[in-house]
């Protein structure tokens, strides 16, 4: 109302409060524009898909300009620019620009409809998507967040603790079919129980950590919550890394036996496949409700098992997760291995 108005207020790192104040008259609380040509999309709707899926990102016309153009682009604030357009179209044609064109099409299911249809998604495709009514000084958008339904997995380095630079962090979780998680990603993680006491690389440069249980070698008697350093520098400081998977096309199977590491890696061969990424194997715990209570070799020199039902005897956690054995000496004759095909 015209006697109120809401401040927001940083009372700790991620920790906010609502304060309503009486007695304020001006008008700075604008209201959004109402649109005339487009319709509204629901409101917390987000499009929530599995990489390797399709899906279909809504953008409806209420009416159409005689002359008007729809310009699909990704909201990338870390690149923004030119290369973010996906397409351009109207009532006639269209044009596709960029990596996520040659993906994009347009379904026009009827007439009114200007969404947007993305094919074979990949883990980077999740984020905001703007669908741009451009008719001269008549431009309306609206905003379609596309979700991709994953799991994070935090990663460290064979050598230690905190040894990536955000470069070096990057492609460690690309090795391990991963990318580097955003911090919505994390905090989704966190409501779901992740709860890690190292901090990592996200994707916008920042650095964090997620507690669930706060303990003193963890940021001691602050609130749990997602904990944060801030951004960081890209180039000279080094952590670990939060990584995010989605679901694969392929299966991870278990092959009994005592093998070192590259006995390991035999072993998947004759049974066809490969040796696990960690991923694959974060990925057939979390879609598969892979559950397996023997330590096995990845690709990656670590050794770990999943667990989607705990019990006293496989770790003794009382909560579901991939453990780690850590990078064990890779002649040790100790454990199974995990094969991915």
């Amino acid at each position: 109302t015209d006697q109120k108005h809401v401040e927001f207020k940083t009372m700790e790192p991620e920790v906010y409060t609502c304060r309503l104040i009486s007695g304020f008259r001006g008008s700075f609380l604008q209201r959004p524009k109402k649109l005339k040509y487009l319709l509204e999309p629901l409101a917390h709707a987000d499009i929530v898909a599995r990489r390797g899926e399709n899906a279909t990102l809504p953008c409806i016309l209420r009416t159409r300009p005689s002359n008007y153009k729809v310009k699909w682009t990704k909201l990338q604030p870390q690149h923004a620019g030119q290369e973010n357009i996906i397409m351009i179209s109207n009532a006639h044609a269209f044009k596709r620009y960029g990596l996520l064109g040659p993906r994009a099409s347009l379904p026009k299911a009827h007439t009114m409809d200007a969404s947007l249809r993305l094919r074979g998604l990949e883990l980077e495709d999740g984020g905001m998507y703007r669908c741009e009514l451009v008719n001269g000084i008549e431009d309306e958008n609206v905003v379609v967040t596309l979700r991709i339904e994953g799991v994070v997995f935090p990663y460290m380095s064979k050598n230690g603790r905190y040894r990536f630079t955000f470069r070096e962090a990057t492609e460690a979780c690309a090795r391990q079919d991963g990318a580097l998680a955003s911090y919505d990603q994390l905090y989704r993680a966190w409501t779901e129980g992740l709860d890690w006491c190292n901090a990592g690389w996200l994707l916008d440069g920042t650095v964090h950590y997620p507690i669930v249980n706060p303990r003193p070698a963890c940021g001691g008697e602050l609130l749990p919550g997602i904990r944060g350093y801030g951004p960081k520098d890209k180039n000279h400081d080094r952590f670990d890394a939060f990584c995010f998977t989605s679901q694969t096309s392929g299966s991870v199977s278990y092959v009994s036996g005592s093998f070192s590491f590259e006995q390991a890696g035999h072993a998947c061969r004759r049974q066809g496949g490969e040796l696990a990424l960690v991923g694959h194997l974060y990925s057939a715990w979390r879609f598969q409700s892979y559950d397996r209570c023997d330590g096995g070799w990845l690709r990656d020199g670590s050794v770990r098992f999943p667990i989607s039902s705990p019990r006293e005897h496989c770790g003794g956690i009382p909560e579901a997760g991939v453990r780690s054995f850590g990078f064990p000496n890779e002649m040790t004759h100790l454990y199974g291995a995990y094969c991915y095909k």
